[in-house]
């Protein structure tokens, strides 16, 4: 149902290899003729002639890197495009009717709520059919890390709070469904194959370090590209393997579910891990419905408007030890 080309850039692919791809998935696996082919790429790889080729061998949506529309700040995140080439990609894109998916960065420092809502009133103007908005994270062994370990730069917890509600509230006034902690989608739009992941859907996972999921068991390639190589030219798929105990599955269950708009179905619960789980779930819970951090509709509980910045807190609380 879908088929997801990301991780690393796979838009430095031909789209010839990626109709490879696509040709191989075919002899392996029924493709529905819904299928949605979504491919991440960078501005500056994703030229008007290479969006026809890739249009012309199937791909029907496009994940594309922006984070802001501010040179400074993309300098700053050291990002290889210029606000020119995302505007010009996306215009170019969207002329052609392409689903696209672009994303914003928040709680970038020097990052002004004034900014932040410019760059989304870029992407609302242009029609684009999903955003995501995601904080800016400090990973290690990149130039913020270090920068953040010398007190050069700091990640300001309020700001990206505060930043995190203006552009939710603006993206719904805007008319998109905040159907996932940091996915907005207009109507009919939401990302097929990202919600598989939320949902506890099986998928298969292809190429180094690639990870698989199959209901109670995961598993992950091994990253070294050399490594997995040859490891195929000798016949085996060097991948390890895991198997999910009910209490990771309730856990990932919880942790997952609350992103959703839908959040937790208790019913589901109850059928699932018993009426003594869902008792247990209900109790802990109470703090957080009367915080309004979590509410109650029906069987469902969801995240109330100012527990989604504390979702993992929440998550948390609610896992079984």
């Amino acid at each position: 149902s879908t088929i997801y080309f990301g991780g690393g850039t796979p838009s430095v692919l031909s789209a010839r290899e990626v109709s490879a791809f696509l040709d191989q998935i075919a002899d392996h696996w029924n493709v529905q003729d819904d299928v949605e082919i979504t491919l991440e790429g960078n501005p500056d790889d994703l030229k008007p002639a290479y969006l026809k080729e890739l249009e012309s061998v199937g791909v029907n949506r496009l994940s594309i890197g922006i984070q802001s529309f501010d040179e400074e700040l993309l300098q700053w995140m050291n990002r290889s495009h210029t606000a020119s080439q995302a505007l010009e990609v996306l215009r170019n894109a969207v002329e052609r009717g392409w689903v696209l998916t672009a994303d914003l960065i928040y709680g970038i420092p020097g990052l002004t709520d004034e900014r932040l809502l410019h760059d989304a009133e870029i992407m609302i103007d242009l029609g684009l059919s999903h955003i995501s908005a995601y904080a800016l994270t400090v990973e290690e062994r990149t130039v913020l890390a270090h920068r953040v370990s010398k007190g050069l730069d700091s990640i300001d917890e309020e700001l990206q709070q505060r930043q995190y509600f203006l552009l939710h509230d603006h993206l719904q006034e805007a008319g998109y469904e905040a159907y996932e902690l940091s996915n907005y989608a207009l109507p009919g739009h939401r990302s097929k194959h990202n919600s598989s992941y939320w949902k506890g859907q099986s998928y298969i996972g292809i190429g180094p370090s690639a990870h698989s999921f199959e209901g109670h068991r995961r598993s992950w390639n091994v990253s070294n590209n050399q490594k997995y190589m040859e490891s195929l030219e000798g016949g085996k798929l060097p991948s390890e393997h895991e198997e999910l105990s009910e209490r990771d599955r309730f856990n990932e269950h919880i942790m997952t579910g609350l992103r959703l708009s839908e959040g937790i179905d208790l019913d589901f619960i109850d059928r699932e891990f018993g009426s003594e789980v869902r008792s247990e779930l209900e109790l802990a819970g109470r703090e957080f419905l009367s915080s309004q951090w979590l509410e109650k509709h029906g069987s469902r509980i969801v995240l109330g408007r100012s527990g989604r910045f504390f979702a993992d807190r929440i998550a948390s609380e609610l896992f079984r030890l």
